[in-house]
């Protein structure tokens, strides 16, 4: 049966293909759906930590006002 989804092939260890396998077998669920979760999960986190460094970034510039002050001026 043809699917819209692209296939992508990785190779494993051992020990982090067991690991996966035991949390798919947890959560009943597909090995293959348990890997994409896990990847769209460390993608998420990945971008956090880009957008807290670009949040820091901007935090060391320019004057800090307090939130309340801000929204008064609003």
């Amino acid at each position: 049966m043809p699917t819209i989804k692209q296939r992508i092939n990785i190779t494993a260890d051992p020990e982090l293909e067991s690991v996966i396998k035991k949390l798919a077998k947890r959560d009943n669920m597909p090995v293959s759906a348990k890997a994409s979760e896990l990847i769209r999960v460390a993608l998420e986190l990945e971008e956090d930590l880009v957008l807290s460094e670009i949040a820091d970034s901007r935090s060391k510039k320019g004057p800090y006002i307090a939130h309340d002050i801000f929204w008064r001026s609003v």
